[in-house]
């Protein structure tokens, strides 16, 4: 099992039953789909996955139904980040019973007017909270929608007092000079990148990969992204037509491609997208000769 997570991981999107639950048979049947079509791992409940709208007991549960179905624990990181550090810390340590290593922590999300020193504190804290060696610990940056920045700064001392228990960062900014910045600051930390079309050139300056939402409908364009200098520009175009709002609209395109409708569901507070819009932009991917995952 690896120290840290890198390549192309997918931010895997969560299906909901129509009980309201996780439909895990479902989930199991996409994530085996998305490995035979070249991704390296999965992310469970991250921004893509609705995370913060599942409980720790339903993030758990889900490991655990995935586990059964044959996916190995170093194919699976876990979101476990919440307001409170004493949740992280319990989902951490409960999820590291089950195998897993990986957990990709944002900060406690609801004051947003904490220091840079104050977060440090909080991620410190959920580091010696778990108390386990065998965690692998990564930072979530992505302010535009948790409201509150990792900064490089951080990164680095963290980096300097856990060493390969804080593995890195996901850079979800989409700003490329952010990406930069915490290269520079912690060259010896894995940096990923979630916006797909700056994959290509992330690598190029020492990224470890990506873990994003695109690899749930269009996998084989991410990976493409890996080795082939031509691909920005089919995934760019397959970025335009998903358009906004981007979760459900993907979801709705993954019930599209799958012939289950049930995919659509969103928990609240999101809505639903007509599915005749996921028809239409999954022929539209299909016209650009990248095929959906199934």
């Amino acid at each position: 099992m690896t120290d840290t997570i890198r390549g192309f991981w997918v931010a895997i999107a969560t299906p909901i039953a129509a009980d309201g639950q996780v439909d895990q048979p479902a989930l199991a049947r996409h994530a085996h789909g998305l490995f035979d079509q070249g991704c390296d791992g999965i992310v469970l409940f991250g921004t893509t996955g609705e995370g913060p709208s599942f409980s720790a007991r339903e993030r758990l549960d889900t490991v655990a139904a995935l586990l059964s179905k044959g996916i190995g624990p170093e194919r699976i990181a876990l979101g476990a980040g919440f307001p409170s550090i004493i949740d992280s810390i319990a989902l951490s340590r409960d999820a590291l019973s089950l195998g897993l290593r990986h957990m990709l922590v944002l900060p406690p999300y609801f004051y947003r007017d904490a220091s840079p020193s104050g977060l440090e504190d909080a991620f410190a804290a959920i580091i010696d909270g778990v108390d386990d060696a065998r965690l692998r610990m990564m930072l979530y940056h992505i302010p535009q929608v948790s409201g509150v920045a990792v900064l490089p700064e951080t990164l680095a001392n963290l980096r300097r007092r856990y060493g390969v228990l804080l593995t890195g960062v996901k850079d979800s900014s989409a700003d490329f000079a952010q990406f930069r910045a915490f290269r520079a600051a912690a060259p010896d930390a894995t940096v990923l990148v979630g916006n797909e079309a700056d994959i290509g050139r992330a690598l190029a300056e020492g990224g470890g990969g990506t873990i994003c939402g695109m690899g749930n409908i269009v996998p084989s364009l991410v990976r493409a992204m890996f080795s082939e200098p031509n691909a920005e520009s089919a995934m760019a175009t397959a970025v335009r037509l998903l358009g906004q709002p981007f979760l459900p609209m993907m979801k709705s395109v993954i019930a599209a491609a799958t012939g289950d409708a049930g995919w659509s569901r969103v928990r609240a507070p999101l809505r639903s997208m007509p599915a005749s819009l996921g028809v239409a932009v999954h022929e539209k991917l299909r016209e650009l000769m990248v095929p959906a995952a199934v």
